[in-house]
């Protein structure tokens, strides 16, 4: 890729780079984790609490905040000649806000071709295009490969007081399908809360209970079980289903095995 680079983001602003960045802020965890899987440890100077991959890279970089809320005259004097940001996982006012430090690259991943869109992006953003066009490649070819089975009714939850959902505009949705997963609330949009009743009445025969982003433990599985006795409900890692970068690599397999191990009763449902 040659530079300068002019891309438009994903909220239509337009992003001008002279050369490739050697001071890269990331707000997005799960960017951050591809930055560092195409080789841009030097040049990523701060990032968020949240960003807990790779291992040791919070205890070298400068914190800069969450993901909602950063403290500005942090990031201003980090210098950073680019700041990645995500459309759902950082603020409107925060870009824009940041927008007066630095150039910043705002991202929208909603399904699986979303994600390896802007592992691309990313790649021609930091001058890093063949790496990330193999990592896209390799994770198209993984996906590519899982094998086709009858859909499972599966709920998906990522709250707990109050219970709620994901609907089919959500990267969760998208993958749960390719994993060969129903998700009964497809339906709805976004992240809808619900009811114990809503949820019996959608006749899941699959729960699925995610690590994050609330942390769902055995006691949460034991009592939703008790609640919905015809459902399989089981705790999973929520990364496989929501990380969009470079951990896509692990996600078929994760996908592949869960379905393997799941009872014969709740796949012939």
């Amino acid at each position: 890729m040659t530079f300068p680079l002019h891309l438009i983001d994903a909220t239509g602003r337009s992003v001008v780079l002279p050369a490739p960045p050697q001071r890269i802020v990331s707000l997005v965890p799960s960017q951050t984790e591809l930055l560092a899987d195409l080789g841009l440890d030097a040049r990523v100077v701060g990032l968020t609490r949240f960003c807990i991959h790779p291992s040791g890279w919070k205890a070298r970089k400068a914190i800069v905040g969450g993901t909602k809320q950063v403290n500005l005259d942090r990031i201003r004097a980090l210098r950073p000649d680019l700041i990645l940001a995500n459309r759902e996982e950082n603020t409107r006012a925060m870009v824009e806000a940041l927008g007066e430090i630095a150039p910043v690259y705002v991202t929208d991943v909603r399904t699986l071709d979303d994600a390896l869109a802007m592992i691309r992006t990313v790649g021609r953003l930091t001058g890093r295009t063949r790496a990330a066009e193999a990592l896209a490649e390799d994770i198209h070819t993984r996906f590519a490969g899982l094998p086709s089975a009858a859909p499972l009714r599966t709920a998906y939850l990522i709250w707990h007081d109050p219970l709620m959902t994901v609907g089919h505009d959500t990267f969760i949705h998208d993958l749960l399908a390719r994993g060969g997963f129903a998700n009964v609330f497809g339906e709805r949009t976004r992240y809808p809360a619900l009811t114990r009743a809503d949820l019996a009445a959608a006749r899941p025969a699959v729960v699925l209970l995610p690590d994050e982003p609330y942390p769902f433990d055995e006691a949460d599985r034991r009592a939703l079980a008790a609640a919905l006795p015809d459902a399989t409900v089981r705790l999973v890692e929520g990364a496989p289903f929501s990380w969009y970068g470079s951990r896509l690599r692990h996600t078929p397999a994760y996908l592949s095995a869960l379905r393997a191990s799941l009872p014969l009763a709740a796949r012939d449902a």
